[in-house]
């Protein structure tokens, strides 16, 4: 499950959850797209709910979609991830380094209100 919600005029809510294949990473790149259509200085709250990793096929299409995944996040400065895998939140925050602009920042899924007050500081 990938669930894409607009929350205001720059933030993005994401909750996601369990195995996505192909079909399912090009409908979360179709939603994530349409959902962030004239966003600027935009956040980013991305709720692992129960991390799995994609299919062979959602990877494959997750390669193929990486230029549009770079130009989707030059729209968004800040992002707050939700989860409690420890790997998770040290991988999160590495991928943060990658991507010039936008600062990446991991918590428990308990800690939704820290997230959200760092989100919008």
């Amino acid at each position: 499950m990938f669930k894409v919600i607009r929350t205001g005029t720059n933030r993005l809510d994401i909750e996601m959850s369990g195995k996505l294949n192909a079909q399912e990473v090009k409908i979360a790149m179709d939603e994530l797209t349409s959902n962030s259509e004239n966003i600027k200085n935009g956040k980013l709250l991305y709720d692992v709910i129960d991390f799995r990793f994609p299919s062979i096929g959602g990877i494959a299409t997750e390669f193929s979609v990486l230029p549009a995944v770079f130009e989707l996040l030059r729209k968004f400065d800040r992002t707050a991830i939700l989860t409690d895998k420890r790997w998770l939140k040290k991988l999160s925050e590495l991928e943060g380094l990658l991507y010039p602009g936008l600062e990446i920042k991991a918590y428990s899924r308990n800690q939704r209100a820290e997230a959200e007050v760092w989100l919008e500081s």
